[in-house]
Order: structure tokens, then C-alpha cells, then sequence
């Protein structure tokens, strides 16, 4: 990975499960970026996690983590977050396992991190003409009640998972809260990280749905996703309104711009 840049403050980590033929893809495109990568398997049982810990070998900054049973993308999170931390890494970008998001805005993603360093880096996504019509119209609901709960302080997309967060404050809320482990990982950490002080910058880019044909998966439920969404924003709302001369205080800061 001649092209790849190594950092000894940012890493990525990729939490999969079942993420079927498009892991090792993602994985590769990731690591042609940036090293190290952080791979946390989540319980997989399609085979793709064999597949790849057969090419680990062969991928210098490859890291692979292995979680016996499933338990959500906050859990899958959180150990990789706790191992980076141990290796001194102070920041991590989180990246789809599933080929949704572009590898490629890896580096613009860490040098905004570098350049603000007390913050969060939103990716903020372009939807193409295969993001399903379902998905776009939910996420701005979702995206209304987030800013509600910030006083609408700059969280562009409260669901995107490509985002590169601050690792000792990420888990600092992690291990402070029961929930987060699941579809409501992104929103309550970006949320809890404006309640804490840290400052978003959002940043555009694509993002893309692959068919099932070419190795696309979702673990979407609809029903069962949504209603937790519900009542993850219902907590929020309520929290919220403790929160509320803070939140006065932290509306007054001047925005983070990049570039």
C-alpha cells in the first residue's frame, strides 16, 4: 500500500457483521488510504470474517478483531475503540464494511481532524439515484429532532456512519450509557459528543447503496429500527431540555469551517 498514509494518532476502524463479499473490498480501498485499519468482527457467521483474517497476513496495517456473538455497531465500536486507545491512537474514522461509503475521502476526513482536533468530522452524504426513497425521506425526520436536541448547533446527519470522532470522549459517553449499540449508535454519540462541548464539522460525500446482485447487504429493519429511533430522540428530547442553558452557551460558539 504504497500510497497509503500512516499515522500514529488516527487510525480507522470498520465494524462488520455479515457484511458478506464487500468486506475485503472496503477493507483493501480503506487501507490504500490510511493505516492502520481496525477490523471488528461482529459475531459474522457468512464466512466473510474468515476471508478475512486468511488475507491479514498479507495487509501490513491490518488489525482484525473477533466478537464471539453479535451486538450491535456500538458494541462492535466500542472494543475497537478501547484497543486503539490502548496503542495511543487519539482519533479513529468510522467507515461502512458494506461498500456504501468512499474510501477515497479518507484523508480529507483525518486532515480535517487534524486541523480541528477537539472536534467531530460529519460526513454529510450525496445520495445517488439508488439511495432507496425510504431511507432519504426517514433520515431527514431523524436529522429535524437531532437539531432540536442540539438547538440545531451544526449536525448535518445525524445517521451517516462515515465520521471521525475523538476517541477518549467517544468512550467516555460509551461506557456511560446503556443504549447506543445498535441503529442508534451514530445519533446518540453525535448528539452526546455536542452535549459534551465537541464541535461538528460536516463535510460532503457520496454515498452509495449496492445491490444485492453485486454483494450488497443491509441489516435495516424497518419497523424495528425506526421504533428505536423513536424512542432513542424521545430520551433525547427530554435530556434535552435539562441540558437547555447549555446547550444557549454552546449555540453561541462560532462554527468550525473546513476548509
Amino acid at each position: 500500500m504504497s500510497n497509503s498514509i500512516q499515522d500514529d494518532r488516527r487510525c480507522v476502524i470498520i465494524p462488520s457483521y455479515n457484511s458478506g463479499s464487500l468486506l475485503a473490498a472496503t477493507v483493501d480501498a480503506a487501507l490504500e488510504c490510511w493505516n492502520p485499519v481496525i477490523v471488528v468482527l461482529d459475531g459474522s457467521t457468512d464466512g466473510s470474517g474468515e476471508t478475512l483474517r486468511s488475507l491479514s497476513g498479507d495487509r501490513h496495517g491490518l488489525h482484525v478483531l473477533i466478537r464471539d456473538k453479535n451486538g450491535g455497531k456500538g458494541e462492535a465500536v466500542l472494543m475497537g475503540l478501547e484497543y486503539a486507545l490502548e496503542r495511543g491512537y487519539t482519533h479513529a474514522a468510522l467507515l461502512d464494511a458494506d461498500g456504501q461509503h468512499e474510501a477515497s475521502d479518507l484523508r480529507l476526513f483525518m486532515e480535517a481532524s487534524d486541523l480541528h482536533p477537539e472536534a467531530m468530522i460529519l460526513g454529510l452524504p450525496i445520495f445517488g439515484e439508488d439511495a432507496p426513497p425510504e431511507r432519504v425521506k426517514g433520515r431527514r425526520i431523524g436529522n429535524w429532532w437531532a437539531n432540536l436536541e442540539t438547538l440545531w448547533g451544526g449536525i448535518g446527519d445525524s445517521l451517516f456512519g462515515f465520521r471521525v470522532y475523538p476517541i477518549a470522549h467517544s468512550l467516555k459517553i460509551l461506557r456511560g450509557i446503556r443504549g447506543g449499540r445498535r441503529f442508534d449508535f451514530d445519533t446518540q454519540l453525535a448528539v452526546r459528543l455536542y452535549w459534551e462541548g465537541v464541535p461538528p464539522v460536516n463535510i460532503p460525500t457520496r454515498v452509495r447503496y449496492p445491490r444485492s446482485e453485486s454483494g450488497g447487504v443491509t441489516h435495516f429493519h424497518y419497523l424495528r429500527d425506526n421504533l428505536l429511533l423513536i424512542r432513542v430522540h424521545l430520551m433525547l428530547v427530554i435530556r434535552s431540555l435539562l441540558l437547555f442553558p447549555r446547550l444557549l452557551r454552546l449555540r453561541r460558539r462560532p462554527a468550525l469551517l473546513f476548509p
